[in-house]
This record gives structure tokens, sequence and C-alpha cells, in this order.
């Protein structure tokens, strides 16, 4: 084997080129002596890994057979503390990387703690000295960093794929110690059950982990010392812009029992805050010809392509320097960078079976976790042009132990029999795979994608949009982009650098601007269900209900604002309903949503309960009360007040959404 001296990629002794990086097989010479390298933290001398020179000189620190071991088996073998007791192995992962973490915070009882409990000490120790390691452990463990607004501090981790990350930067408002802080998080996506298939709630996990997050933010700015309090950082959650109402409140309901202050809290729609960074930044950054954000006028559709589960898409226009304004409601599907990895697991469970897999994952979590880490490389490297074999590492030694145990083989030999033998093949830890079979891996969400954008520039032919600003993780992967070209030559494809990021920061500047967009395009019809004198040529007769005052049609869907419509920000719509006040039970108002334009009834297809509102009074009135409710439209979330017309006072009340 010899190790690539740009990636510190181990590779095959036949092959002259990187498997990873193709860069040609570089000579290094052995180290002549200990001062020679005394700024060095480690070497590679083919399987050999030195640690840094002491009093006793260089010393081995890797054995032979160390390509083959997982992340945290390799972070185990360069551990520098003698943590490891007689049955470590036995361990999970949790318990292995707490034995060897290097800071003196796992404390007696911890095994009794929860998954996330005994992650959260070991990412909270040491924040800005993570425990040394190869490069993939950045990704298993939270790292913190302080930055100006140009760079925000992220904090981030791919293995549990509960949040992405979060950024920081000081505000131009001020306030008694210093500037206030806008703090941005940007989720990906929340489980229902853990790793190992055992339920969990969507609720906790996101109220955990914003939990630690607020933890690690006010641990950093105390350390760095900056006086800020909590009630004075200014918190903004990301969500799909195709995310329903309820579904957004269940984000901010998980914030505040995290302990975020519910008034400092704000929702971003996440291809807005892409498109808001993108205004801020120059030219040379974005990767697309004669593309102006400056102009007003200039319109350009957003595709926000996650590396989660989805794609969201709307369109923009500038109409200043300052503002934007949404052209078409945010449309999107299931299709993102999951989707991919979920053929990807396919793959591996055609060629060794569901069962083995399974145990893989329950028996040695760590490496099942670690094949899909080095999987999110491969998704940036493959290209269009490429015709060599594509090198991924896989945990060699744990699905070899699985082959023995549950099907009787060796690795080579269930492969040999797979429908893969002649396009992948096995050399030590590595799996070199055809081209076209990751191509083909790919192509299903690709082709979905440039389905759906095709059909949106086909319903939005009058907005005459010949730009295409392309963000998200996903969105860095060459076969992506190449579809898209490929697609609609006649628009111009812009992908910014880091576009992984761009919602993220974009969410940063959006706390420093909420109302930078002016104006939205109602997804749904919105309204209220109300009872009319029943019209027998008009009403369905399944909703005939008789009173004694006559004949009446129940359940008509009273319109408030209908779907497409576009409505500028706070936009207040309101609606006077008389009360009976005679008793002092609350007063309950629903609001429904429907896909259509134009809905009848709110129990036909296509139109859900979105939520009610409860309206208490102060005392009981012998007389019907006249109510003013207001629905705010046109921002992120929905808000409602209703007001007492006869004393002009608000009246208490709160709106739960399903």
């Amino acid at each position: 084997m010899w190790v690539c001296l740009n990636c510190h990629e181990f590779n095959d002794p036949n092959i002259e080129k990187c498997g990873k990086c193709e860069i040609p097989r570089q000579q290094k010479e052995k180290p002549k002596g200990k001062h020679e390298h005394k700024n060095a933290n480690f070497l590679f001398n083919r399987k050999t890994m030195y640690t840094r020179g002491n009093a006793k000189g260089w010393q081995k620190a890797i054995q032979p057979g160390y390509e083959r071991q997982s992340v945290v088996g390799r972070l185990e073998a360069r551990s520098l503390s003698p943590t490891i007791q007689p049955g470590y192995q036995q361990k999970n992962a949790v318990e292995r990387l707490e034995a060897i973490s290097l800071t003196p915070n796992i404390k007696p009882g911890n095994e009794q703690k929860t998954f996330s409990e005994r992650l959260e000490a070991l990412s909270l120790a040491g924040i800005s000295q993570p425990v040394p390691g190869p490069k993939e452990v950045s990704k298993k463990l939270e790292s913190v960093s302080l930055a100006p607004i140009s760079q925000p501090i992220h904090v981030s981790r791919e293995v549990s794929n509960k949040l992405k990350s979060v950024s920081l930067a000081p505000s131009k408002k001020e306030h008694d110690s210093g500037c206030l802080i806008v703090a941005a998080l940007d989720f990906g996506t929340a489980y229902s059950e853990d790793i190992t298939g055992k339920p969990m709630s969507a609720l906790d996990v996101f109220t955990l982990s914003i939990e630690v997050l607020v933890r690690h933010l006010m641990a950093l700015l105390e350390k760095r010392s900056i006086d800020v309090k909590l009630e004075e950082i200014r918190w903004v959650l990301t969500v799909p812009a195709i995310w329903t109402d309820s579904a957004k409140q269940f984000m901010r309901k998980g914030a505040v029992q995290a302990g975020i202050p519910e008034n400092n809290l704000y929702i971003a729609l996440e291809p807005e805050a892409a498109s808001i960074f993108c205004q801020y930044l120059p030219t040379e950054k974005l990767n697309g010809s004669d593309f102006k954000m400056e102009k007003p006028g200039t319109k350009y559709m957003v595709v926000d392509l996650g590396d989660i589960y989805r794609t969201d898409i709307t369109v923009h226009e500038k109409v200043s320097n300052e503002h934007l304004k949404e052209l078409s409601s945010a449309t999107g599907n299931s299709c993102g960078g999951t989707s991919v990895d979920e053929r990807f697991l396919q793959m591996f469970v055609d060629i060794f079976g569901r069962q083995l897999m399974n145990a893989l994952k329950e028996e040695d979590p760590s490496a099942y976790l670690d094949l899909f880490l080095e999987f999110e490389t491969v998704k940036r490297i493959i290209g269009p042009d490429r015709d060599s074999k594509v090198n991924i590492s896989i945990p060699y030694v744990s699905i070899n132990k699985c082959c023995s145990k549950i099907l009787d083989k060796d690795i080579d030999s269930v492969l040999s029999a797979s429908k893969y033998a002649n396009e992948i093949s096995i050399k030590g830890d590595k799996m070199r795979i055809d081209p076209e079979i990751i191509k083909d891996i790919f192509n299903p969400t690709i082709q979905s994608i440039v389905t759906l954008m095709k059909d949106i520039f086909d319903r939005e032919q009058s907005f005459e949009v010949n730009q295409i600003l392309l963000v998200g993780g996903f969105s860095e992967c060459s076969l992506v982009q190449d579809a898209i070209k490929r697609a609609f030559p006649d628009k111009r494809i812009i992908n910014p650098d880091e576009a992984g990021l761009a919602v993220l920061k974009g969410a940063c500047l959006f706390g420093h601007k909420p109302d930078y967009i002016i104006s939205r395009v109602m997804q749904y019809t919105y309204g209220t269900g109300i009872s009319l004198p029943f019209d027998a040529n008009i009403h369905d007769k399944e909703h005939l209900v008789k009173e004694d005052d006559g004949e009446f049609c129940d359940g008509l869907f009273e319109v408030i604002v209908r779907k497409n419509d576009t409505v500028d920000i706070a936009t207040a719509i309101e609606h006077n309903f008389t009360v009976d006040c005679n008793d002092q039970e609350p007063w309950e108002l629903s609001l429904y949503a429907s896909t259509e334009e134009n809905p009848m009834y709110v129990n036909e297809k296509g139109c859900t309960l979105l939520g009610s509102m409860k309206i208490s009074f102060s005392k009981a009135s012998d007389t019907e009360r006249e109510l003013r409710v207001a629905f705010l439209f046109g921002n992120t979330e929905l808000g409602v007040t209703a007001t007492d017309i006869l004393t002009g006072e608000t009246v208490s009340s709160t709106f739960n959404l399903n």
C-alpha cells in the first residue's frame, strides 16, 4: 500500500494514481532524523504512522491492517491516552469514543445516559480543541469556531443528520454589552427512529439538538469574553419552503422547549435564505456568465437541492437593491441527496443481502455510518466524463465478519456470486466500482429534479426566467450540474462557491433584515368553515342541516386568501365574527387550507383542517359580541389576532396548528 501525500488516502501498490484525488503517486524519503521533522504532527511511511517525536525518538503508533479499520478504530489506534481496557472491542461506538476521549469530562454513571447525552458530553469538551485524529473524525464530533460576518461560525456533524450547522454574525443594532448577535441554524431532517430502528420523537431530536447548540454558543461567547445574554440573541431556524404551517410551528415549539425565547425566534425559508446570500456575493464567486444580481427586474429560478430528502424550487425577482419578491410559490419533491444514499445502500443489499446490512448497522453502527460518509466524497468527485473505476473505502473487517457469521462465506466469495461480479471488485479496504454503476445510482434523482424544473418553466412561461441559481449541498455534484445544463441549454446556470452553505449564511443575513422578501405567493387557499341558507341549485344535499329557523348548508369554505395570490409581507386580512358569549367556554375558530384555488366545502379533497383558535373572554356577556379576527399573511409564518370591536381590546387567544 502507498499513501497519497495530497489526501492521505491508502492506495494499491500496483496503481500509480490516487484512487480518490487521481493525483500521480508521489515519492517521499524516509525521515533521516528527528530534528528534521519536529514541526510535523505525523508522518506516513507506507502502512506505518509515526507520532510526534519525544525523548525516546519516533514511536510507531499504527500497526499493519490500519487501513481496514473504521474511523473509530483509527481514532483508537492514534489515541495517546492509555484508556483501552480488556473487553474494549465489545463496546458500542459511543462507549469506545468515550474511552478514547482525551478530555476529563466523562464521569461515573455515564453509561446510564442516553445516546444524545453521551455524544453531547463528548462534543462539549474542548470546544476549540477537537480530539486529534483523521479528517473524518470532524464529521463525527461537533466543533465550534468564531468568525466575523463574512465567515459565520459553524457547528456541524454529518453522522446523525439531526442538524447541519449554525452561523453567527454581529448585527448593526447596538445594545448595552456590544452588538446584537444573529444565530442561524440550518437543519437537515428528523428521523422517526434511531440507527437501530428504535422509535424516536422528532420533537425530542430537534429540542435536544438545539439545547446542545445553545450551550455551545453561550459557552463559546463566555470563553471569548463576549458579554451577551441569551435573550439578546436573535435566532433563525431554516425550514424547506414547501413545509406546511403546522410543520413550521412544530419547529418553533422544539426551539422554545430548548430554551430559545419565542419573541427572538425567526423562521427562514431555505431557498429564500440562499437567494439573499447570493445578493451579497461578488460576480467572480458566481459560477455563471453575465449574472447580475443587483439590477432591478432580474428574474431567476432558485433551485435548492438539499443533502437530505427534498428539493425546493421558487422564482424570485429583484425589485430594488435591498429587496426581492416571490413570483412563484415554492414547489418541491422528496428528491435530494439522501434519495441517492438509499440506492447506494440498495447496491450493498443486492450484493450482501438485507439481513447482513441490518446486522452491520446493529453490531457496528460506526462502520455503517462510515460507509455513507465515504459516499459523500464520491458525490462531489464523480463527473459525467469519468471513465475510470471509483474507489470507495469500506469497513472491510466488519463486513467480512458479518459475511462469515451470517453467510458462512468471505466477502470476496459473496461479491463474486452477486450480479455485480464484473463491475465491482474489492482490493484491501477499497471497493472499486464501475463509474456507470455510480451514475445509475444518481440518474433517477437527477431526472426527477429536471422534470420538476421543466414543469415549473412550462407553468410560469409569462415570467421569462432565463437564469437558474443552484444552491444546496447536492448542487455541488457535477452530475447534477451537467444534467441541468443539458436540459436547459438556453438558460444561464449559476452555482455559487460553497453552495452547501448558502442557506446557512443567507439565514444569518435574513436575521438582520427579515423584510428582505417584500411579497410572497400563497401556496394554499386559506379559509374558515361557515353555514349559509341552503340553496338546492348550488349546495349538495349531504351538507344540508335543518335548524329551527330554517335549512342551512353546513361546512362551506369561506375564503380568506386564495392560492397563487401575491401578498405583501405582514398583510392583515380581517374578518368579523358574531360570537355568543353567554357562557365562559372559549369560542373556537377553525382554519382550513386547501390545495385548490376555489374550494367549496371544508371536507372536500385537498382540504385539511390547519388548526383552531380558542378565544377566551374575561367575563360573560348577556349580548352577542362582535370580534374582528386579523389573519396575518405574507410572512414565513401565519399569524392570527382577535379584537373585541366593542371595547377595542385584544382578546386572549391561542392558535394551535395540527
